[in-house]
């Protein structure tokens, strides 16, 4: 699909869009996304670091052929920080040769814009795709700033005047829920949660995303990650970990090869899937012995052309270098 018409769009017109993109979307996902741009309601999306809801982002931006404009959220972010500053230097030499006579030195000339400003003052066919992400990382103060600026899409700069959107963005909000969000930026936002993909969900997205894998390898790595998934560890692998590790895996094997990983091979690449030193110490003999029976199981399944039951459905998948979630 090409085009950026955003106020036209239709469900299976999006959905051609995420299948173009090679993003695997079911239907929820099509619908609350749908909703989200034609209610022109911000969407919230909460999950599991790892399970890719960054990566909506991109694909809407790239799909729409749009501006991608992202601000990361972190603990003490300020306002300021998100909107606008001052170009000081520039303003003093303005000052100091006398070029400041007429417009003074508080106009756009001399403003540097943030990600909130340039998402409000963005010139294009399409809205830009504003991407808040991890807002749970940030302070409920700027939550609180943050809910003034969706609510009418305007900002005011006292030396310089209000701003006011000509289109508001199509804006993502996304939380790891390591903090509760207020009812009131809930409110405003439509709402999405991502759960661990299924294991026939997370085989498209490896298939897709890992061509090169073999088709039988990337179904054990499947059933492999999702048997990981049922310990109590510190971190759970998300999809993001499921794509390294399968990249990995097809970049230790020669071409066409197909054989059966095993307890060695996760051995030597679990650094790929679990990132704390307490979750890989818990990798044990007894352990390793069950994921390379989940990995067999897969593998008769795959030759039986049936699906093994595993994990929850999930509509989203990150970024094609497995980066999209932190």
């Amino acid at each position: 699909m090409t085009g950026p018409d955003v106020s036209s769009v239709t469900e299976d017109d999006l959905r051609e869009r995420f299948e173009a993109a090679d993003y695997v979307a079911d239907d929820t996902l099509v619908t609350t996304v749908y909703l989200s741009l034609r209610l022109g309601k911000p969407l919230l999306i909460e999950g599991e670091p790892g399970s890719g809801k960054t990566e909506l982002g991109k694909v809407l931006a790239e799909s729409f052929e749009t501006e991608l404009i992202r601000l990361q959220c972190y603990e003490g972010l300020a306002a300021e920080n998100t909107l606008y500053e001052w170009n000081y230097t520039k303003q003093l030499l303005a000052v100091q040769s006398g070029d400041s006579a007429d417009a003074g030195v508080f106009s756009e000339e001399y403003l540097f814009e943030r990600p909130l400003l340039r998402a409000l003052t963005h010139e294009g066919e399409a809205p830009p795709v504003l991407l808040i992400d991890e807002v749970d990382r940030a302070d409920e103060e700027f939550e609180a700033f943050l809910l003034e600026v969706l609510s009418d899409f305007q900002v005011t700069i006292p030396e310089f005047g209000t701003v006011t959107a000509e289109t508001p963005p199509i804006v993502i909000i996304t939380s790891n829920r390591t903090r509760g969000l207020s009812d009131a930026l809930k409110r405003r936002c439509l709402y999405l949660h991502v759960d661990a993909p299924s294991y026939e969900t997370e085989r498209e997205i490896v298939r897709r995303k890992v061509p090169q894998l073999d088709a039988t390898v990337a179904a054990e790595v499947c059933a492999i990650v999702a048997e990981l998934r049922e310990n109590a560890f510190l971190k759970r692998p998300g999809v993001a970990e499921t794509l390294d590790w399968a990249r990995a895996v097809a970049e230790l094997r020669a071409p066409g090869d197909d054989s059966d990983i095993s307890a060695a091979e996760i051995e030597r690449t679990i650094g790929t899937l679990l990132k704390e030193v307490e979750d890989v110490q818990r990798v044990d003999s007894t352990l390793l012995e069950r994921l390379e029976r989940a990995a067999r199981e897969a593998r008769e399944a795959t030759d039986g052309d049936e699906t093994p039951t595993a994990g929850t459905e999930s509509p989203v998948e990150p970024s094609a270098d497995g980066t999209s979630d932190r």
